[in-house]
């Protein structure tokens, strides 16, 4: 009976396995190993390949036709070599041009020196002046000479004395300064009695001929102000006339 029950257990264990279904295997074609690094291109399971293989074109590249930036897309293919050069020779030669123009500050190419071009000639014979060479100074002067020649010089200097100004005759005209300075009364108080018709109206229009009150008060002193006023150049009576003022002439003689 045991041998019996034995051979049953194993043979539900047969049957349970049987039934049981059946993992991948998920290293199967990469040698068993699940961290090996991906098949190669071209490589083919059952005739298929897993990674395509790149294609390569076999069409020529165009030759650069002008310069180009290095972060482009054209610059990162493939380069004209005699075009790169002839380029590289052309900027080259550009900037030289444009620094020796600069140079000179002209705005042209300067000229170079080669034996086809003249050497420049120099201004005079290179020698400093007579009166700048010492030999030649020393030639014509000395000691004696110099102190003579101070001798006459002091001779003939003279000192001119100063002498008082002039003062101006009654001839001139009337001095509106010294006019100023020998008055008190300031502007606007009554000082001269006036009378007439109209006043204001005459002093307005005969103000009007003067350029300034300055030549007013000339004309004014001129015709026998302050005590006659004929043109009603001063119809308040102060001694003024047209507004003139005698008050910055005080003022500049205290100061």
């Amino acid at each position: 009976m045991r041998a019996f029950a034995s051979y049953a257990a194993a043979g539900s264990l047969l049957v349970m396995a049987a039934c049981s279904p059946q993992v991948p295997d998920s290293a199967a074609g990469i040698d068993g190993d699940p961290f090996a690094p991906p098949p190669a291109a071209g490589t083919t399971i059952n005739g298929d390949p897993l990674v395509p293989p790149a294609r390569v074109s076999t069409e020529p590249v165009p030759a650069a036709t002008a310069p180009r930036s290095p972060g482009s897309a054209a610059a990162a293919g493939t380069f004209n070599t005699a075009s790169t050069a002839a380029s590289g020779a052309d900027i080259a030669r550009e900037t030289a041009a444009a620094l020796a123009a600069s140079g000179t500050g002209s705005g042209a190419e300067p000229l170079q020196a080669s034996p086809a071009n003249p050497a420049p000639q120099m201004a005079g014979d290179g020698r400093i002046s007579d009166e700048n060479d010492f030999q030649a100074v020393s030639a014509r002067q000395s000691i004696e000479s110099d102190a003579a020649r101070l001798e006459r010089q002091r001779a003939q200097y003279q000192q001119v004395q100063p002498v008082a100004v002039p003062l101006p005759t009654e001839e001139a005209g009337p001095n509106i300064v010294r006019y100023a300075l020998g008055t008190s009364n300031p502007k606007g108080v009554r000082v001269y009695s006036r009378s007439g018709i109209n006043l204001k109206a005459r002093n307005q229009r005969n103000c009007a001929e003067f350029a300034s009150p300055d030549q007013a008060q000339v004309a004014f002193l001129d015709a026998g102000g302050p005590e006659r006023d004929r043109k009603a150049l001063d119809p308040d009576g102060d001694g003024y006339a047209c507004g003139w003022d005698p008050a910055p002439y005080r003022l500049a003689v205290q100061n």
